[in-house]
């Protein structure tokens, strides 16, 4: 399941970014149960259309990907200019922080582990949200 299968019912705020088609599932009706708009990509090349087409919000992204890994997709958003705008949590099976968020600490804002608390994400992603809507409107 890609972005172009699961279309939000409320406009995209949130982008998972997962090559397992499950984490993309449940975190699309997880998140879409709360109100909360999500579109799905199953990879880098997914995120970065997804990007350069106008999302801006909260990216949760898969460390451990095939092809492109996490790590590598954000220093491609970085280099194409696309972080203004989106809070990126990493999303990972990894119970510790991955050295090669070496100097991407600012861009990455959390690290969340799998399996998670569905309460503790839709609130850590609440708090992105709050914050994006705090930078747009100025205050």
């Amino acid at each position: 399941m890609n972005a172009r299968e699961l279309v939000p019912a409320t406009p995209a705020r949130v982008m998972v970014v997962d090559d397992e088609e499950c984490i993309r599932h449940t975190l699309f009706e997880l998140l879409s149960a709360e109100g909360i708009g999500t579109v799905t990509a199953d990879g880098a090349v997914e995120c970065l259309r997804l990007m350069r087409a106008g999302f801006r919000g909260v990216i949760l992204m898969d460390v451990m990907m095939p092809g492109k890994n996490g790590w590598d997709t954000i220093r491609e958003i970085q280099t194409c200019g696309l972080l203004e705008g989106n809070i990126i949590s990493m999303l990972t099976a990894m119970d510790f922080p991955d050295e090669r968020m070496e100097g991407l600490q600012e861009i990455v804002v959390d690290y969340i582990t799998k399996p998670f608390d569905p309460a503790v994400l839709i609130s850590a992603v609440r708090k992105y949200l709050g914050y994006l809507d705090q930078v747009r409107g100025g205050n």
